[in-house]
């Protein structure tokens, strides 16, 4: 399976969930499609790698939940922070839907998850790991 499959179906589960659409005010993208300067909460998708062509397959997939920072005054200066709350309520909508799907022939299994700061605009983002095992023959 191409990495690029994978991204579709990360994508149709992500859009078809009520769950997450309803906890974002922006929208979910496949990597290098995320509007330059979006300052709403978007999910980018993408692939990382997978093991070739032989079955059984491996494949390591990021699931980026980007939130604008909030500003905060602290000692009375202004700054910004994570929103942790928006962030702890997409993640969690995020990965309900992840556990939710099932796809026969894959297997989607939640590995590491992490809040990073994006040194180019001023949000964070969760990024959350998705480890798929792809069964079967090949294709």
């Amino acid at each position: 399976m191409q990495s690029i499959e994978l991204d579709d179906i990360l994508y149709r589960i992500l859009t078809t969930s009520t769950e997450v659409t309803a906890a974002i005010n922006g929208g979910v993208y496949v990597l290098g499609e995320r509007p330059d300067g979006s300052t709403l909460q978007d999910v980018v998708i993408n692939t990382l790698t997978t093991s070739g062509e032989n079955r059984p397959q491996l494949a390591t997939s990021n699931v980026n939940i980007h939130v604008p920072d909030i500003k905060v005054n602290i000692g009375g200066q202004p700054q910004r922070k994570a929103d942790r709350e928006t962030l702890r309520e997409i993640v969690a909508a995020v990965k309900a839907a992840l556990k939710a799907a099932v796809i026969e022939g894959l297997t989607i299994r939640l590995g590491a998850e992490n809040i990073l700061r994006e040194v180019s605009a001023p949000e964070h983002y969760a990024n959350i790991r998705v480890e798929w095992f792809i069964a079967g023959t090949k294709e």
